[in-house]
Order: structure tokens, then sequence, then C-alpha cells
């Protein structure tokens, strides 16, 4: 099925200058890059987004990390989106990552992970929405 999700690369991923590098493995898996922009959240946006986790320990932590410097949003369509690009970043904690996933060449810590993405069609709906309009979205 073909559908959109939505791809951050994080604060730690800006810094480095590895954004061509992490969007250069979408494409390789036939992932279309359909909207992209580079803005620097505030804490309070990052809360906005990260508001399902609002009552978890690691809330202020990430909101900090996720507002520190710039990120690239990205929407990525293509057959199974969603699993597509959550398979390539590999698992939450680098050091648990296959090797050759987008978090375990990357990834610098469980926090510092280089990348975000869509747990689901109903989360990549609300998250593509949190950062782009249907005329932002180019197929």
């Amino acid at each position: 099925m073909i559908q959109a999700t939505l791809a951050i690369i994080k604060p730690d991923a800006t810094k480095r200058n590895i954004v061509g590098q992490i969007l250069r493995r979408a494409e390789d898996q036939d992932l279309a890059v359909v909207a992209i922009k580079r803005l620097h959240l505030t804490k309070k946006q990052a809360a906005g987004f990260y508001s399902v986790h609002r009552n978890k320990s690691f809330f202020d932590d990430l909101t900090d990390f996720m507002s520190e410097g710039p990120i690239v949003v990205v929407v990525l369509r293509g057959e199974g989106s969603i699993r597509k690009w959550r398979d390539l970043m590999g698992a939450t904690d680098p050091v648990k990552a296959s090797p050759g996933t987008i978090r375990a060449l990357f990834g610098e810590s469980i926090e510092r992970n280089s990348t975000h993405g869509s747990d689901s069609p109903e989360s990549a709906c609300f998250e593509i929405g949190y950062f782009f309009s249907g005329l932002d979205l180019v197929k």
C-alpha cells in the first residue's frame, strides 16, 4: 500500500551534516521525498509534537534535545513507507540497532539517535499535519 510517513532528522544529525546521507538511504529504498523543510523548534513546539509522551520521565530531556538545534522534517511516500522507514532507522537504541541501519551507523545514544519516524498511519497523519499543510505535499 502506498502511504506517507514523517521522518525527522534530529539536531545531532543536522549538526554533523549527515542529512544527505540519511535521505539517500530512504531514496535508495524507493521512498520519495514529497515535502521537506529545515527548522528550529522552540521548546513549546517540541512539547506539542511529542505531547503523547508528556507524562513520561524522558519528556523534558526529549523536548530540550529536539529544540537545541535545527531539524529537518521530511514526508516520505512509497509502498509501505511507515514500516520501510522504521526498518531503515533501526532500534531506538543505536547499541541494539541492527548493523547497517541509520541509528546503528549514525546514532550517538538512545536519545541522540539521529532520526524519528511515524509508528502508525494515525501518528503519520498527526505528525505530517503538525509540520506541513496539504499544499506543501508534492506528489
